[in-house]
């Protein structure tokens, strides 16, 4: 068998490029960093597929499932005798399928990012925070425990706030990095919380232990209760809340659309194929424990998936800026897989929701780095984000349209590309074990294919704008992604998931489900129809709609309210009834106790400081003062 321990290197290649880029940044042309940083994660990405190849397609003979391996771990702190948090890599069938998915998508965005962010200002330091944020993003899916994943988890947050907030000139930009710092790290505590009941109730940080089907956490639970849950059920709900937080889960979902502040190479690193799923694959790496410890909890990360999608692909539907349309999407696309995960049985047949949701990881993956990518190549062309000021880009932008159209009927599930294979599993899933998430998913696919088709024609077909400047393609580094993504999205259901990558490792057998299918497939073209008739060409349908629901339309444009909703609860609430009576009452009571002693006990001193003057004369006259007092005193008592 191949020896794997190589694979430290994979993280450590873009950290080491995150170094050299970042202290070299002001000594070497620009153009020579988007090179360095473009090979460097050519050679992170070659390492990777030889590894997910030799992993996948040449395992021992006669095994049966796919093996764990930890090629590299080292002790890096010890807690007590038995617990201590290691540093290393553990390749199993999901974190190889990551591995893939993140420097596939990473190189592509940093050969992207040559043509579209050529001439900007800050264009090394660009670089090197992508190299960080791959680091961080291949740290955390390669760790062998889940201490290694929270210190990598908190470094991406870190990065995806340098990144969000590139353009720090703009007070809109720094506001959304600070938004999603904020709101993420609300979230990590409870992952934090939850981490730490975990390891005191299981005495390990370590993955393959504590996920044995066999261990003694799984097979006698934990006697250790709270308010009628156990603690093991505590603990993985907090941790889903952290995960709920990273991918942008209903209600903690505020600051992914505000981060499309971003650059957009940025938005399809961050929102397309790592940062936002890294809360999908929480729940995944940790699944064992949740369907034996903590079925309940995969009852809530189901349906908060389902609500999410739906309520994400609403406000999709009229929001006018491309890249907050992809954005919502981004939500939906996850909320399917989140919901996948909690539908989900173990081992055997059972186990199909889990690999559609691997599944449907990867090739979203593909599709929607393709139309963030393609996003950018339009937003560059005609220098805006509103897609009522575009219109007949077709002509002009030719290999964009292509791809970006590939895109758009991949995600719509339309049949043979890879997001109808991957989302009709989930539809499957849902359909064994939950009616009504699986007619809640099944509507949000034909919403799904209408607003993404209402952004296709808006913007490559509707009426011609008067450009300024006429538009025109982007040059090869920025199309040449476009291409190999788009090829990507065609051909990715090719790869034998079900074989692949398992609940249990083992071989799933999947049975096409034609009851789900036809349905499906149809619903996805009604969307397409519908988006068709309605602006295609210019049409009045669309406005009618907006007068005739124009109460449902004002909240699904505003998002139904939310951030106004946590304006409020944080500054009326919290701040003005919460926080200012604890000022008042630390200001005029606390701090006014401490500031009355001292002024009484500084008044005292002042008054009786002359006892301790230093002049002997003063001492002698105190004295003989109270001797002569003392003596009279005597006196006075003894003869009366």
């Amino acid at each position: 068998m191949i020896d794997f321990s190589f694979t430290i290197l994979i993280p450590l290649l873009p950290l080491l490029l995150f170094f050299v880029l970042g202290l070299t940044s002001g000594k070497m042309k620009p153009v020579l960093s988007g090179y360095i940083g473009t090979l460097g994660m050519f050679a992170t990405a070659a390492m990777s597929y030889f590894v997910a190849f030799q992993y996948f397609f040449n395992r021992p003979a006669g095994a049966e499932a796919f093996e764990k391996i930890v090629p590299f771990n080292t002790v890096w702190l010890n807690l007590t005798d038995k617990l201590h948090i290691d540093l290393g890599v553990l390749l199993d069938p999901i974190s190889v399928m990551m591995l893939v998915v993140i420097t596939t998508v990473s190189l592509m965005v940093h050969l992207y990012s040559m043509g579209y962010m050529k001439g900007e200002t800050g264009y090394s330091r660009f670089y090197a925070f992508l190299s960080l944020f791959s680091f961080s993003m291949l740290g955390l899916v390669l760790a062998p425990n889940i201490f290694q994943m929270y210190i990598c988890w908190e470094l991406v947050g870190v990065s995806s706030y340098l990144l969000i907030s590139f353009y720090y000139e703009k007070p809109a930009a720094v506001s959304a990095g600070k938004k999603a710092f904020i709101v993420t790290r609300f979230a990590d505590l409870g992952f934090l919380i939850g981490i730490l009941i975990l390891s005191y109730i299981s005495g390990t940080f370590d993955f393959v232990s504590m996920t044995d089907p066999q261990g003694a956490l799984i097979t006698q639970g934990t006697p250790l209760t709270f308010m009628g849950l156990s603690a093991l059920t505590w603990a993985l709900a907090l941790i889903f809340v952290g995960g709920a937080g990273k991918s942008a889960m209903f209600p903690l979902h505020i600051w992914l659309p505000d981060a499309m502040e971003g650059p957009t190479p940025v938005s399809a690193l961050i929102h397309a194929a790592t940062m936002v799923v890294a809360g999908v694959y929480l729940v995944a790496r940790l699944f064992p424990l949740y369907y034996f410890g903590a079925p309940d909890v995969l009852t809530i990360v189901a349906y908060t998936g389902g609500f999410t999608s739906l309520f994400a692909a609403i406000i999709a539907c009229v929001q006018t800026d491309i890249k907050r349309v992809l954005a919502f999407s981004t939500m939906s696309q996850i909320g399917y897989m989140m919901l996948a995960l909690g539908v989900s049985g173990y081992g055997e047949n059972h186990g199909l929701g889990f690999t559609a949701s691997m599944f449907h990881l990867f090739t979203h993956a593909m599709f929607k780095a393709l139309l963030f990518l393609g996003a950018g190549a339009i937003i560059h062309a005609v220098h805006t984000n509103n897609m009522n000021e575009m219109g007949g880009l077709r002509k002009y932008l030719p290999i964009t349209h292509i791809t970006f159209l590939i895109a758009c009927l991949t995600i719509s599930g339309i049949p043979p590309f890879s997001g109808f294979f991957s989302k009709d599993e989930i539809l499957a899933a849902a359909f064994e074990n939950n009616k009504i998430l699986f007619f809640v998913e099944w509507a949000v696919a034909g919403i799904t294919a209408f607003y993404m088709f209402r952004l296709y024609f808006n913007v490559f077909w509707g009426k011609n704008t008067n450009y300024k400047h006429t538009p025109h393609e982007s040059p090869l580094t920025m199309t040449l992604p476009l291409m190999i993504l788009a090829f990507a999205s065609m051909v990715s259901e090719l790869i034998p998931f079900s074989k692949l990558v398992t609940s249990d490792g083992l071989v799933l057998h999947i049975q096409t489900e034609w009851i789900i299918v036809i349905p499906s497939v149809l619903v996805g073209a009604t969307g397409i129809v519908l988006a068709w008739l309605f602006y295609k060409k210019e049409s009045a349908i669309p406005d009618k709609l907006v007068t005739t629901f124009a109460t449902t339309y004002k909240w699904s444009f505003n998002k139904f309210y939310m951030d106004e909703l946590y304006l409020f609860i944080t500054k009326k609430i919290i701040f003005k009834r919460i926080s200012q009576p604890i000022a008042w009452f630390d200001r005029n009571v606390v701090d006014a106790s401490m500031n009355g002693i001292a002024w009484v006990t500084n008044k005292m001193s002042d008054s009786i400081k002359g006892l301790q003057s230093g002049q002997l004369q003063k001492y002698g006259y105190v004295f003989i003062s109270g001797v002569i007092i003392l003596a009279f005193t005597f006196v006075y008592v003894w003869f009366k």
